[in-house]
């Protein structure tokens, strides 16, 4: 019996000491202001058929959003091999620069949205060396166009590199010494400028991206659907985001901190353009918005960036303006 008590004791005072710990290492302090950013990329707007220029002027003169990410996907960087097209990142930059608005720059092969890792077509034949190879020679080429731009904030170096759980098909093995000689080469060429690592703030462990490098971004998704389970919602509070960002600052260097990719539309396996409204709806509504917003501020990130503006330009044009405005008062109000 005795042995029992002293078992039990143990269990007690171990669960005693996690729970402390968990809170202690999950404080936050709750932002007073949170500076919002948007994501946006030419390769959004043609899958949903939306005019770029249009969309992207609505989102900085309408939005009046002040911080971006854009993307240089590679296959519409170097549609053909050592045949650059820089016409709309040319714009973005330069419309940003006009306005004063910030840019993180993401490049790489595994660049945001679907299918994550996009090869121009020129490449399938090639090794992987090969690959590798015309893709720094791609990263120089885009580093070296944009450096001087003095609104560029940070590189972002890939996009959730280490997620080896979501789109392996399209992806394959994460070579990490590859990556870490992206993230050397862009410090080479423009070693004034932070380079950013991402992870998911979900399924990732975060301390490989977090020692890679500069900068550290993670994505939060808060409602997610599948064939098997349907609509679903993560369970996560926002303290475990916290955690782990203090775990990180802990046990690593301290870095600037951020959420990358916050969602704020509907998560979907067929395309927009043909899946119904209803849908979209269903899987995001306003009041799903709303709870995506406040969770965000509870997680005690003060730099958000969401991930969404160009659906809910898409929105306003089929005649539910609702998520715009609600976009309107987010870049307003901050």
């Amino acid at each position: 019996m005795k042995y029992v008590k002293k078992i039990f004791k143990i269990i007690l005072l171990t669960a005693c000491i996690l729970i402390g710990l968990w809170f202690i290492l999950s404080f936050r302090e709750i932002p007073k202001n949170i500076t919002y950013g948007m994501s946006f990329s030419k390769f959004r707007t043609d899958e949903l058929n939306l005019p770029f220029e249009e969309t992207f002027l609505a989102i900085l003169d309408d939005l009046k959003v002040r911080n971006f990410r854009f993307s240089a996907h590679w296959p519409n960087t170097e549609p053909e091999e050592n045949l650059f097209n820089f016409t709309e990142l040319d714009y973005q930059m330069s419309e940003a620069r006009r306005r004063d608005a910030r840019v993180i720059f993401a490049i790489g092969r595994r660049l945001p949205r679907w299918p994550e890792c996009h090869d121009p077509y020129w490449v399938e034949d090639k090794t992987i060396e090969e690959r590798n190879d015309a893709l720094l020679k791609y990263i120089t080429v885009v580093v070296s166009r944009y450096k001087d731009y003095d609104n560029i904030l940070y590189w972002q170096i890939e996009n959730e590199p280490f997620l080896s759980l979501f789109a392996y098909d399209h992806c394959g093995e994460l070579d990490e010494e590859f990556l870490k000689e992206e993230v050397a080469l862009v410090h080479k060429l423009d070693p004034g400028t932070p380079v950013l690592v991402t992870d998911s703030g979900n399924l990732g462990t975060w301390h490989n991206a977090y020692q890679v490098g500069d900068v550290f971004g993670t994505s939060l998704y808060r409602y997610f659907w599948n064939p098997e389970l349907g609509m679903f919602k993560s369970r996560l509070p926002a303290s475990f985001y916290s955690f782990k960002k203090n775990i990180m600052g802990y046990f690593y260097k301290k870095q600037p901190t951020l959420i990358i990719e916050l969602s704020t539309e509907p998560w979907l396996v067929d395309s927009i353009v043909n899946t119904s409204i209803e849908t979209q709806l269903n899987r995001m509504s306003l009041e799903n918005f709303d709870e995506i917003i406040h969770f965000a501020k509870e997680t005690g990130f003060d730099t958000q960036f969401l991930w969404g503006a160009e659906w809910w330009y898409w929105m306003k044009i089929q005649g539910h303006p609702e998520f715009w405005e609600k976009g309107k008062a987010i870049f307003e109000n901050w």
